[in-house]
């Protein structure tokens, strides 16, 4: 069992940068998708960013050129750092989990297994 705890998030400016980290304990699997997704009230959980085992990376064309997903495997830690952020970006960030799975990694929800209880993020 996997355990995923967000941190980072806060109020921000437009323009302003944010670095979300993310957690991870339980003898989290190394081979695994790990993914950032953000969710508003109302609307659907997205797909923000995500990063497979090998260290390739895959970006919503929203946040393209903006932020950067990367991790720590060693201290089991994923980043996502947020730059020129904009009002549309506020929302509640999850950090996601797909442990065992060593191919491309995509945004569908249903193929993380684990999440964080999510950080809120606030552009004004």
């Amino acid at each position: 069992h996997v355990q995923l705890v967000e941190s980072g998030g806060g109020s921000v400016q437009a323009g302003g940068s944010l670095r979300l980290s993310c957690s991870a304990s339980g003898s989290p699997d190394r081979r695994a998708c790990m993914g950032w997704f953000r969710q508003v009230p109302g609307k659907e959980r997205e797909g923000v960013a995500a990063i497979a085992w090998g260290g390739s990376t895959k970006y919503a064309a929203s946040v393209a050129g903006r932020f950067s997903i990367s991790k720590d495997n060693a201290k089991k830690t994923l980043f996502l750092q947020m730059s020129s952020l904009k009002p549309e970006d506020t929302a509640m960030y999850y950090c996601a989990a797909r442990p065992g799975y060593g191919g491309i990694c995509g945004f569908s929800r249903a193929d993380y297994n684990y999440w964080g209880q999510g950080t809120q993020v606030t552009v004004s």
